[in-house]
Parts: structure tokens; sequence; C-alpha cells
């Protein structure tokens, strides 16, 4: 409002009443914590010996890790038949476990990518973890449809190279564009990762200067490729930071609905529906959101970094998990709604099906957990309570991996033959590959926690007052 104007005349005595209202702005670092304050504690949780819950954690988790061996030994030496599988089902547990871990990987792009591009300060204490989440959770899924093929010494085949037999992989299939999608995915999410990182293990580098453990000089300086904070340094990394989240951006909303083409482009019932692409990226962005808040809460209360992750970021990411539940609700309603439209009585079966059939109760908790649990959001004060958050963002992964369940089994046990139906049961195998990948998930995390700076230092100092130039914290008054 540049002016007030009564009969022609400025009153400026109004514009200083109207300046004087302004909506205040959440700290994005409680207790007007300085620069050398938030140095110190991400450097800290580093440096500082390892602390007890972390050893029980890692050994907890890395013994978890050992079920994924051990099914995927067995697996390879025995053969698929040792999975649940049976026809019609002849897709099981292992693309349920694909799709589930491959959406928990989303949010660390749209945290660190599109919140960057969009100009949002309350990412800079959580984008470095959302990122290494993705880093691992893409991990944890490319092993289910390499282990899948059955011979998987011939998992090259699926590469365009040229071999002995003169066979090339089928460029019209969904299946050959997730090899394409998923690895360059995770080739940028990998580059973002680390070159974000670089100024923070520099500054971990010249720490380790001043103290007896040479080797963290000799590891973080490798690390940091010789970063020393000049202009041009910087110049060029914000350059190729702003790159690489751009070409990021496009890789949020490809991936996965590549990975939605899987179902969506074949002609089955149940999967050959146009809204699976965005419902599937809608869906990859609220489980997640809710994997971030699961990992950072506990952090966040071990590590005592309630000043650094504080509830304007958790209620910023509760918000974000109602607005995509409620998106995911929509595609739910959508999908009935289509199977009545189309006419197609077997597009109805098939829906009619997921509800009161067989798997009803795979479905029903799907629904608890994806529509009715977010819903909980609307309301300020569960969004500040952080052990109500952190059990309704476990419910929605849950609900996210039923989601996955009901996609794909429900519709492949009752096709079009009613003598060919069958009904899926997991095997241990097919349990203790899946549970296995928490194990690796949580251990692979765990080393990104102790060894690396879990939080952008420098990025964090640059949205709190000292960082603005033209704050008013920074003006001499006459």
């Amino acid at each position: 409002m540049a002016e007030i104007l009564e009969h022609g005349v400025e009153r400026p005595e109004y514009l200083s009443l109207v300046n004087q209202q302004s909506m205040p702005r959440a700290d994005l670092v409680d207790n007007h914590r300085d620069f050398h304050w938030i140095t110190e504690k991400i450097c800290g949780v580093l440096e500082k010996p390892t602390p007890r819950w972390w050893w029980v954690s890692f050994i907890v988790s890395s013994g978890m890790a050992l079920f994924t061996v051990m099914g995927l030994t067995y697996l390879v030496s025995t053969g698929v038949g040792v999975w649940g599988l049976v026809s019609p089902i002849n897709w099981g547990w292992a693309i349920v476990n694909f799709v589930f871990w491959i959406g928990i990987g989303h949010a660390g792009t749209l945290i660190s990518a599109i919140l960057c591009l969009l100009k949002q300060k309350w990412r800079t204490s959580i984008n470095r973890p959302a990122e290494a989440m993705t880093i691992f959770a893409v991990m944890c899924a490319g092993l289910f449809p390499v282990f899948h093929i059955g011979r998987v010494w011939y998992a090259w085949w699926l590469f365009p190279l040229p071999n002995a037999n003169g066979i090339w992989p089928n460029f019209r299939s969904p299946l050959e564009w997730d090899v394409f999608a998923v690895s360059t995915y995770f080739t940028v999410s990998v580059l973002f990762w680390y070159m974000g990182m670089i100024p923070d293990l520099a500054t971990v580098r010249d720490r380790a200067r001043q103290g007896v453990q040479k080797w963290r000089m000799y590891f973080y300086g490798i690390l940091a490729m010789g970063w020393r904070a000049s202009n041009r340094h910087w110049s060029n990394f914000e350059m190729a930071y702003l790159l690489l989240a751009g070409l990021s951006t496009p890789l949020v909303l490809s991936v996965h609905t590549i990975v939605s083409f899987d179902f969506a482009v074949s002609l089955l019932p149940g999967w050959h529906t146009t809204i699976f692409p965005p419902y599937f990226v809608a869906g990859a962005i609220f489980s997640g959101f809710a994997m971030v808040l699961t990992l950072m809460l506990p952090i966040r209360a071990v590590c005592g970094l309630h000043d650094l992750i504080t509830m304007h970021h958790v209620e910023n990411m509760c918000k974000i998990i109602l607005a995509t539940g409620s998106m995911v609700g929509y595609g739910y309603a959508m999908e009935f709604f289509m199977a009545w439209y189309s006419g197609n009585p077997y597009e109805g079966f098939a829906f009619i099906n997921r509800a009161f059939g067989q798997y009803a109760w795979a479905y029903w908790i799907m629904i608890t957990c994806n529509v009715i649990s977010p819903q909980l959001f609307w309301f300020k004060r569960i969004r500040r309570n952080i052990a109500l958050v952190w059990i309704i963002c476990i419910f929605v992964n849950v609900g996210m991996w039923f989601e996955r369940f009901v996609i794909v089994v429900t519709s492949l046990a009752n096709d079009f033959l009613p003598s060919s139906w069958g009904y899926y049961s997991p095997t241990v195998v097919d349990i203790f590959t899946f549970f296995g990948t928490f194990g690796l998930f949580s251990s692979l995390f765990l080393l990104f926690v102790r060894f690396l700076p879990m939080m952008a230092i420098a990025e964090i100092k640059a949205v709190i007052p000292q960082g603005d130039p033209h704050h008013p914290a920074h003006k001499i008054n006459d």
C-alpha cells in the first residue's frame, strides 16, 4: 500500500499505522543462537565420543540387515520359488517393496530441490537428512527388481549393451524405463547430496587440524575437495547447486510417474487407469515426508537439536502430510468413481473386490492409515505434540506399504478367469528379506549421522538474523 489519500491529500500518519502491522515470522533457529553455537552443535555430533545409544541402534540395525543378506543368498542358491509367488500372482512382496522404498526416497529431493527453487528457508534444517534418506531408500529399492528377475547374474541384460546372443532390451517396456529413471534419480541425488555437503566438510576438516585425531583432517580434507570458501568457490557452488536443483525437480515427478507406468500401461482391471501417475507422486511425497519425521524426531531428541529442528519445521511438514494425504484420499475416491463411470464390469468388480473381497482387511488398514489418521493434523494441538506426530507418521508409512500391497496383489489375485483365482501369502524368505531392508536403511542412516554433518551448517547460518546484512539487528541507531 503506497499511499493513503483523502481528498487528494496524503495522510502520512495513517501510513505509519499501516506499516506497523506486520505478521511476525517464526524463527527458524530458536533461542537466538549465533554462528558459533550452530557450528559447535552440528560438528559436536561428529566430534564427540560415540554415544551408547548409537552403538545399540547400530548393532540392532546391522543384525536386522543380515536378514536381507540371508534371504537373498537363499533365493539365489535355490530360486525364486522360495518366495510366495503363485499363478496368477507373479508379482508379490518384491514389487510392493520396490515401489514402497522408491516412494520413501521422494521427500529428500522435494525438500532439497523444489523448496530450494521456491526459496523456502525452513527447509535448511531438514534437507540434508532427507537427501541422505533418499539415497539409502533408493539403494534398498534397487535390490528387489534385480533379484526378482531370478537369474541375478543376467541383470546386466537390462542395460543397452551388445551381447553374444544379440538380445536387446525392449525399450517399449515400462520395466526398462525404470532402469533408466531410477539410476538417473540415484545419480543426481548423490551429486546433489554430496555437493551440498562440501562447505560443511571443509568446516569439519579445518576444525580437525586443531585436534589430535589427524585421520579426521585427511579424511574430511579429501571429501572437501580443496574447498577454501573463497568468493569464486561460493559463486561456482551456488550456480551448480541451483542447476542441480533444477535438474532434480522434474525427476521428482518423472521417477514415480514411470514407476506407476509399470501398472498403468497394462490392460489389467485395477491397474489400467490414468490417475496413477499423479496419484503415485502424491503418495510418494506423502510417505517420504512421514519417513523424514519418523527419523528426525528421535534424532532431534537424542542429539538435543530442538533449537535447529523447531516446532515450525514440524508443523510445516505435518501440513504437507495433510495436503498430500488428502490428495491420496481423493485418488482413492476417483478410482471408484471412474470404475463406476466407465461402465466396465471388470473395473467395477476389481475395486469392489478390493474393499469387500478376501483382501478387505488390507484395504481398510490402508484407508485408516492414509486417509483418516492424517486428518488429525488439522488440529494445531496435534501438530505440536511430538509423540502423536511420530505415531501418526508410523501409521502413514504402514498405510502406504499396504496401499502398494493392495494395488499389486488384489488386481492379480482375481483376474478374468475365476478358475485361476488364488490367494497370496508371503513366505519366511519374503518377510526376512523385506524387514532386513529396514535394518540396512537404518544402518546406513546411522553411519551418516555419525560421520557426516547431518545438517547444512552454511545454509542454517544464512537464515538466522545475523546472516541477513539488511536485518534491523545490523542497523546502528543514531
